[in-house]
C-alpha cells in the first residue's frame, strides 16, 4: 500500500464510533527498516474531537499505533483504540 492510498481516509474508533480526523492531516511513525508504527494525529487548537474535552489551546499529538488498525476501506480507517487518553502526549 502506497502512503498516498491513506491520504484523506477519515480515522473511525470503532471502540466509541468517533471521527478522530484524516490521515492527510497525519504524520506517520516509521521504523528503520521501513515499517510503519503508529499514525500520529496533532490537534489543531481544540477543534477535533479527542482533544475538545481539555478545551486548552496547546499542541497535543494522539498516537495511532498500527496494530490498532482493524480495517483500511475505500474511505475511512477503522481503528480499535479503547482508552484514548493513553496515547494523548
Amino acid at each position: 500500500m502506497l502512503l498516498s492510498d491513506l491520504s484523506g481516509k477519515e480515522i473511525i474508533n470503532l471502540h466509541d464510533g468517533a471521527k478522530l480526523g484524516l490521515v492527510g492531516d497525519a504524520d506517520l511513525d516509521i521504523s528503520l527498516n521501513g515499517s510503519v508504527e503508529a499514525i500520529i494525529l496533532t490537534s489543531r487548537g481544540g477543534v477535533a474531537g479527542f482533544w475538545s474535552s481539555r478545551g486548552d489551546r496547546e499542541r497535543e499529538m494522539l498516537v495511532i499505533p498500527w496494530q490498532t488498525i482493524k480495517k483500511i476501506g475505500s474511505e475511512v480507517i477503522i481503528i480499535d483504540l479503547h482508552n484514548k487518553s493513553e496515547k494523548i502526549r
